[in-house]
Order: C-alpha cells, then sequence, then structure tokens
C-alpha cells in the first residue's frame, strides 16, 4: 500500500485532521507508528462505538498503525460510570473486548488493549499528569470537562473530576503515541495535549476526529439543545443529540436482534427529502458504505424497483430529488446493519457470559435493555 493509500485510509469519514502535513510526516517517516482510541466503561457497546470507532479503527490499523484500544477504567470511575463501582467498569470493560473481537477489529493482529489502571501503578505517569497540569490554567482544564459529557456552565462538579483531562493528555504521552483518535466531542482533551507538548517539549501526538453518530431520534431541526457542551453551537447541539447507551429506543445496540434492529429503524426520524439532522442517511454514510461498499434499497415495482447504490453521494442526490422514499430507506439501512452485525450475534451466542452479566448489571442499575 502506498503512502497516498493509507492517507485516504486513515482520513476517509474523519470530521477533523490535525493536522494533515503532520500525518503525511509520520507516514513518511516512522515504520510503524502508534495510535490509541480511549474508552470509558460505561454500559453497553451502541454502533456509535462498535462501528463508527470500530470501523476507523479497522481503516488505521490496515493503514500500518500499532493500534491501542485503552479501555479508561479509572476515567470511568472518576466519571462516576457504571455507579462508580470499580468491579462493574472492569467487567464492562472485558465485555468491550468480546465486542471489538466480535466484531474483527482486533484480528488484524495489530490491535491490543491496554487498561488505565496499567499505567496508573508507575509513578511516572502521575508525574506526567502533574506536569501537564502545571502547563494548564485552572479555566482551561475546567472547559475541557466536556469531554466526559458534562455540560459547559456545571457547576457542581466533583474534585476528581479536575484530573481527568490531565490524565487523558497524559494517557498519549505516557503510551508514547504518534496518534490519538476520538469523536470530535473529545477534541479540547487532544488540544490540551498539543498545548501541553508545546509548552513541555514533547511531541505533538496528530489527532483524528471522527463524527459523531446522531441518535435515531433526535430533536427536530428547529429545536434547540438546551444543554451546552461546547462554545460552538453547531457542535454543542450535534454532542446533544449524539447516539446514546443511555437512551436504548435512540440507539442500536451491536448485538440488538434483527427485530429490535427493524424495530428501532423504523421508529426513527427521517425527513423526506433532507440529509441535515437525517440519523439514517447518518447510518449509511458512515457505516453501511465504508464496511459494505453499497447499500441495495428494496424499492417497490410500481416506484422503479430495488435499486443498489454504490457510492453514498448517489444514494444521498436520490433521496434529495424524491426517487427514494424514506420508509424504503429505512428498510435498506436496517438490512444492511442487520448484516454487518451478524457476527456479532453468532458471536454472542456461542459465548453469552459477559453480554448476560452485562445485561444483569444495567438492570440492577436502573438502565433496562
Amino acid at each position: 500500500m502506498d503512502l497516498e493509500e493509507r492517507i485516504s485510509l486513515v482520513t476517509r469519514n474523519a470530521e477533523e485532521i490535525i493536522t494533515l502535513n503532520e500525518l503525511r510526516s509520520l507516514l513518511e517517516t516512522v515504520d510503524r507508528p502508534r495510535a490509541y482510541w480511549g474508552f470509558e466503561c460505561s454500559g453497553l457497546m451502541h454502533i456509535g462505538m462498535g462501528l463508527i470507532c470500530g470501523l476507523k479503527i479497522k481503516d488505521i490499523a490496515r493503514a500500518g498503525f500499532d493500534f491501542i484500544i485503552f479501555l479508561a477504567d479509572w476515567h470511568s470511575w472518576i466519571n462516576n460510570k457504571l455507579g462508580g463501582v470499580m468491579e462493574n467498569i472492569r467487567l464492562c470493560g472485558e465485555y468491550f473486548k468480546q465486542c471489538f473481537e466480535a466484531l474483527g477489529v482486533t484480528s488484524a493482529g495489530n490491535v491490543s488493549f491496554v487498561w488505565a489502571s496499567d499505567i496508573a501503578k508507575d509513578i511516572e505517569y502521575w508525574e506526567k499528569v502533574i506536569r501537564i497540569a502545571k502547563s494548564s490554567s485552572l479555566l482551561r482544564v475546567r472547559r475541557a470537562l466536556t469531554i466526559m459529557g458534562r455540560e459547559l456552565e456545571a457547576t457542581d462538579i466533583e474534585t476528581a473530576w479536575i484530573f481527568y483531562p490531565c490524565m487523558q493528555a497524559a494517557d498519549i504521552f505516557h503510551l508514547e503515541l504518534d496518534m490519538a483518535c476520538g469523536g470530535i466531542d473529545q477534541r479540547k482533551a487532544h488540544m490540551l495535549a498539543r498545548d501541553a507538548a508545546e509548552k513541555l517539549g514533547w511531541r505533538k501526538p496528530v489527532c483524528l476526529h471522527t463524527p459523531l453518530l446522531s441518535g435515531l431520534k433526535p430533536q427536530a431541526p428547529a429545536e434547540t439543545v438546551e444543554k451546552k457542551f461546547d462554545e460552538d453551537n453547531k457542535l454543542s447541539r450535534k454532542i446533544g443529540i449524539k447516539m446514546s447507551k443511555s437512551k436504548p429506543e435512540n440507539c442500536i445496540f451491536i448485538h440488538d436482534s434483527p427485530e429490535d434492529i427493524r424495530a428501532k429503524i423504523r421508529a426513527a426520524y427521517c425527513p423526506p427529502k433532507q440529509e441535515e439532522d437525517n440519523p439514517i442517511l447518518e447510518h449509511a454514510k458512515y457505516i453501511v458504505f465504508p464496511e459494505m461498499g453499497f447499500i441495495e434499497i428494496p424499492r417497490p415495482t410500481k416506484y422503479g424497483g430495488p435499486v443498489t447504490f454504490e457510492r453514498y453521494e448517489d444514494l444521498k442526490d436520490a433521496y434529495l430529488r424524491g426517487e427514494i422514499h424514506p420508509l424504503d430507506l429505512k428498510n435498506g439501512v436496517a438490512e444492511a446493519l442487520i448484516k454487518i452485525l451478524e457476527p456479532v450475534r453468532e458471536y454472542f451466542k456461542r459465548k453469552p457470559k459477559l453480554l448476560n452479566e452485562m445485561l444483569k448489571l444495567e438492570n440492577i442499575l436502573g438502565n433496562p435493555h
């Protein structure tokens, strides 16, 4: 694979690369660059995580990176995930390992797992946390708390939360990474790391940010999201309507049954002749085409019959012209997702233990699925 192919693979469907020139230089000069993606262990895995993140990890690994999936158990504990009980958090992390295995993310051989608690044992890690904290103002760190899913102007905050952005930045340097990956909602942590690197004379990481997959029932475009997660109103709204495991009816879990997938997609918001704020077109763009390379729309004969698209742009244009009905689009996306997720369902039929333990935990914590 030549340089341009590797760059194309890394950057496809990315929201932002900081910076593209640095990425090019990295790929030109480092034989096996190191990248990571950090995940809070916080509940059942939905397709925003499993497929948006998983597909991008596979792209980056195929492009020749050694990739670390970072299971952020300490960060999850600080952020009070799963009741703030480390035993629950560790269970979830082991379940995440199985999810990524079922999705084929780890099959390339150059994708590995690291726990936050593994590096937290090292005093040099905490030295990096302190150095980053000393190089940053309290206001800067305070405004980065939105990476935890917290509101920009939240007032009742725990002191422990202040450690979180400095730890997330320190993770990057302690793991000796060349590139840090995350959703666009993690941008502030990565910019904190780059700023600290400049002040401390450390190597700046390239940063790759992916789009946030909208929930299936986002607020209508005319409405506003009351909570503010970023100074940029557009990004703040996108964070506010992103797919969340806390709203089961609003997301698709990677091990959902075909019946559940069809029902959830059928009930989803899908405005006719409109791309903006259309979660079903998002699912086609960011999941179906990258994974399958095409989509089949099962259209009734009287409306032209079934049609296959091999490029997202062609599907979008046909939809905007009104040639594809929202229900037909939903049916096509649902069947594609069912096919993509079939290996996951089969995997957990063979190995149901951790999934069943997670479902039981979610019920105990009051998040029935």
